[in-house]
């Protein structure tokens, strides 16, 4: 009967794709069926789909086909923003980003890069374009806001799977200045609001460490939620993949395959640039000065086309502006800065795609070869029990006598980018004595405690911001520390310890301490001293300290973070050197005096704050406190907690809901045979109807994981349904 239903619909199938407009070309229908038929989707019982494809082309084209069932506008709304063309959907004020984006993302140049790729990564790209077109006319229901048609070039438009590209660094205030009207920076910008430190935590340990004798690893990416889905894909061709993909994108970012593990955080180092420019006229156009001579400056003519109120189309023209360094993006101090920034379309992918099929350290190396990764750090492990920490590979060399986290003089050509590292000349860390490493967005520096790279053996611009209270977590956590398991790892990945207010509440106490005897201070606020000075430091759904004492720490957060951020420093850090007694004092006043006006009492149990809500499907957040929402005991990763739940405050909102931090973790042991399990926020659908929209919440809360299932023999009595697309 199943077969029969099958061939049923077909010709129904068929009659979809030739009427969904925009009409496809004559061939591609009987394309897309022919590929359909290779490609067998199975739903395990949290609708995670494991991708089976004769070839990696038949895994791609099912994998984003996956996707696509999972959250369609999502993979759209990554797309509109790697083209450069949100605003068509979005309206005018979204054209500063598309201009940003369409500085270096020329769909032109895509297209010749495309066509110069290699074969095999053109077939991925036609497999990419082809599951996505596939899923659209076999779905009429879904409504493109702007991308009807997907072409395989615009693979290369988003390739490394980073949450925040290296383009995003571009202040969009100071790009509107230059090329459209004055506009001041943004309290984000200023650092004047709060913000959630991105990125996330990985930690891999030597066998012999663990009771099994095999290595582990901690996946943990603390991204803004729903940002990844997760997924196997595997292909007769050998690969075998499984983990956190960004939506949209054909390969497994963040994850493992039988024989290795790899995990990215996002990196510290100092490898996107700008020269500030000397510009002169030179006839109807400009040249910049360069050492003894002066060079034109090239133009591009860009136009971007936006939504209007009334829903029609209007279009805007820009000039754009580059010198040999990248495009021009600002005027600081009547200079142009230049931006240089890696743009390796095709090495990225390649890069990105392959190593999901790298079966130990020296094959995840030569890969890593293509040097078209510049924003992660790697955590590695594999079942020979190799572990490694490794930086980004992407990294200019260039004169340590100038201060490249600030614009440099680019008429002096000292200042200049001369090649790239070679890996071997990277702070990275492979086989540490110690056991073990980590990375939780820090510095290398202490990437394996004792067996770490020394700063004073590298040039200043491997790292740019320092350590971190998870990192000092990371540390106490893992020296001295034996016989891990999968489920100690997992206890650690969610210790509820946090370093930073252990390291910031002395001083508090102490300038209550120091109060006058006769100080009103001293009364008003001797009962929050007390109740912070008994505190373990230690985040619980039932802590009122907790509540006292990260409200305490958020106030400080807007009174001080736009100083931080021009010290280039951490806020705890800056707090605990810079923040005098009475605005330490006068924090703790307003904490008490919010928590009373919000909850009736400044004792209240952070679980009742601290919130998780999903109320729809829309991309954009928003929250409401008389509807449903349950309890998360973790905290910012700000504040040392290596179980990140990035909250705040919302328009109409008393409690705090989060929207980024833990948005996937997976502890993977590599065995004779890997072993997994994993957790991610919320659950694998994006549709509201879907009984997996949120039915990894309270396992996502709990920290509870659940199992992995890897092996098709792992699989069964936990299958939801298979299918071929377009079934």
């Amino acid at each position: 009967m199943d077969q029969l239903l099958r061939r049923a619909r077909t010709p129904f199938i068929m009659l979809a794709l030739l009427t969904t407009a925009p009409s496809p070309p004559p061939t591609e229908p009987a394309r897309w069926e022919a590929q359909a038929a290779r490609v067998t989707i199975t739903r395990d019982e949290w609708g995670i789909p494991h991708i089976r494809g004769t070839s990696d082309a038949d895994a791609v084209f099912g994998l984003i086909y996956a996707q696509a069932e999972d959250d369609f506008p999502r993979i759209e709304a990554n797309y509109l923003t790697a083209l450069g063309r949100t605003a068509e959907a979005e309206g005018e004020e979204a054209i500063w980003a598309d201009l940003r984006q369409r500085l270096f993302v020329d769909p032109e140049d895509l297209k010749v890069q495309y066509a110069a790729s290699p074969a095999w990564l053109r077939t991925l790209m036609q497999a990419w374009a082809d599951g996505l077109n596939y899923y659209l006319a076999t779905h009429p229901q879904t409504r493109p806001r702007v991308l009807t048609r997907f072409e395989p070039w615009m693979a290369l438009s988003f390739t490394e799977g980073s949450i925040g590209g290296d383009i995003e660094r571009i202040s969009l205030s100071d790009l509107k200045t230059f090329y459209g009207t004055p506009t001041p920076p943004t309290p984000e910008e200023l650092g004047m609001v709060p913000r959630e430190p991105s990125g996330s935590n990985g930690i891999a340990i030597a066998p012999q460490l663990t009771a099994n004798r095999h290595a582990l690893l901690l996946i943990n990416p603390h991204t803004s939620f729903y940002f990844r889905s997760e997924a196997q894909m595997t292909s007769a061709e050998g690969l075998d993949a499984y983990g956190a993909s960004t939506w949209g994108q054909f390969f497994i970012y963040q994850g493992f395959n039988a024989k290795a593990g790899w995990m990215h955080t996002s990196s510290t180092v100092d490898n996107i640039d700008e020269f500030a420019e000397r510009i002169v006229r030179r006839g109807q156009g400009y040249a910049y000065r360069y050492g003894a001579e002066q060079r034109p400056v090239g133009t591009r003519s860009v136009t971007l086309r936006f939504r209007k109120a009334d829903g029609t189309s209007g279009a805007r023209r820009f000039t754009t502006y580059r010198t040999h360094h990248g495009p021009i993006v600002a005027m600081k101090a009547g200079r142009w800065i230049a931006t240089a920034l890696m743009w390796k379309p095709v090495p990225a992918l390649e890069q990105s795609y392959l190593r999901t099929k790298a079966t130990d350290l020296a094959s995840y190396l030569a890969v890593a070869e293509r040097k078209a990764n510049s924003s992660n750090d790697t955590v590695f492990a594999d079942s020979k029990g190799e572990i490694a920490f490794l930086m980004p590979q992407f990294m200019p060399i260039r004169s340590d006598r100038f201060d490249h986290t600030r614009p440099v003089d680019g008429s002096d050509p000292a200042t200049d980018w001369h090649g790239l590292h070679s890996l071997a000349s990277l702070p990275s860390v492979a086989a540490p004595r110690t056991g073990w490493v980590h990375n939780t967005n820090d510095w290398p520096w202490s990437a394996a405690g004792p067996d770490s790279a020394r700063a004073k053996d590298y040039p200043r611009y491997m790292d740019q911001v320092g350590g971190n209270a998870r990192g000092v977590h990371a540390d106490l956590l893992l020296t001295g520390k034996r016989g891990w398991t999968p489920d100690t790892l997992r206890d650690a990945a969610f210790d509820s310890y946090l370093p930073a207010f252990a390291q910031l509440l002395p001083g508090l106490v102490a300038a209550w301490d120091s109060l006058p005897a006769r100080d009103p201070r001293r009364t008003k606020l001797a009962a929050p001293i007390a109740l912070l000075k008994r505190w373990d430091h230690r985040w619980g759904q039932d802590s009122a300290a907790t509540s006292l004492a990260v409200v305490w720490g958020d106030h400080l957060c807007r009174e001080v973070g736009s100083f931080a951020q021009a010290e280039r420093m951490n806020v705890p850090d800056y707090i605990a050197t810079r923040v005098g007694a009475d605005a330490k004092l006068g924090a703790l006043s307003a904490a008490v005096e919010r928590l009373t006006k919000d909850f009736g009492g400044w004792q209240v149990p952070w679980g009742k704050i601290n919130r998780f809500q999903r109320l729809d499907d829309s991309i954009a957040p928003h929250f409401d406190d008389a509807k449903p929402s349950i309890p998360v005991p973790f905290t910012s990763a700000q504040w040392g907690s290596l179980a990140s739940f990035g909250a705040k405050t919302w328009p109409g909102t008393t409690r705090y809901y989060g929207t980024s931090g833990n948005s996937f973790v997976a502890i993977v042991e590599f065995g004779p045979r890997v072993k997994a399990m994993a957790v991610m926020a919320g659950g694998q659908s994006g549709d509201t109807t879907s009984r997996h929209f949120a039915d990894q919440t309270a396992r996502y809360a709990a920290g509870q994981l659940r199992p992995v299932y890897f092996y098709p023999e792992d699989l069964k009595g936990h299958i939801e349904r298979s299918y071929r697309p377009g079934r």
